[in-house]
């Protein structure tokens, strides 16, 4: 990918970050603020706002950091295992993995005697759907072999992000972080073969013209013939 594009990436995930985190907040941060609309404080308001967008652009950041570490293990995977069906099997096992600690691990640490499972369900069942969903437009629009890889790093990277407020269990950021690193991770997995698509056709449109260069000054320096 040219500098220019992974700038470009880098930017608008933080935009995606911001975006999605100040949205969601508005809705799940309600109960606090809406005395701040109901009475017209606008400052209040717009500084309530502004925190939303800087949280939003740090889980962006966290998406960001999780993309590219998944992209170095990934490669070192089928590096080492030297068969992407080995490689795609062990991520599935990982997945399941994930999805079964999500469930099983908060709900042994902060279920309350006789709470039922269901609500400990429901955020993983979640995750697998939307991993699935982003899985099979990244395949559908690349090949057969990225489903498995987009899933994982949906599902996997996106609980690996999420450890901070898993840990605490705060029912605001829980939501507020989950729906940002959603949004940004699925930008990324979505729109990275068309950056590096775009960065290959701008690198040969590059070569293509420092060619033509090189062929018009050979002829400007060719001596005439007498």
């Amino acid at each position: 990918m040219t500098s220019r594009n992974l700038v470009k990436l880098f930017w608008n995930t933080l935009l995606v970050g911001g975006v999605t985190t100040a949205i969601v907040g508005l809705f799940v941060r309600w109960h606090e603020l809406q005395p701040y609309f109901v009475h017209f404080k606008i400052g209040d308001i717009i500084s309530a706002l502004i925190w939303l967008i800087v949280m939003g652009f740090l889980f962006s950041v966290i998406s960001q950091m999780g993309f590219f570490a998944y992209l170095t293990i990934h490669r070192f995977g089928l590096g080492i295992f030297k068969s992407a069906a080995l490689w795609n099997g062990i991520q599935m096992v990982l997945i399941l993995f994930g999805l079964f600690d999500l469930v099983y691990l908060r709900y042994v640490n902060f279920a309350k005697p006789g709470d039922s499972i269901l609500p400990y369900l429901v955020p993983a069942l979640f995750l697998l759907i939307v991993g699935l969903v982003v899985a099979w437009m990244k395949s559908k629009e690349t090949n057969r072999e990225a489903f498995i890889p987009a899933l994982f790093f949906m599902v996997v990277a996106t609980l690996v992000e999420w450890v901070p407020v898993l840990n605490e269990n705060a029912v605001n950021w829980f939501y507020t972080m989950v729906f940002a690193l959603i949004a940004c991770n699925a930008y990324q997995v979505l729109i990275l073969h068309k950056l590096n698509k775009k960065s290959e056709q701008e690198r040969q449109q590059r070569q293509s013209q420092s060619d033509n260069r090189a062929k018009n000054n050979k002829k400007m320096n060719k001596k005439p013939s007498i």
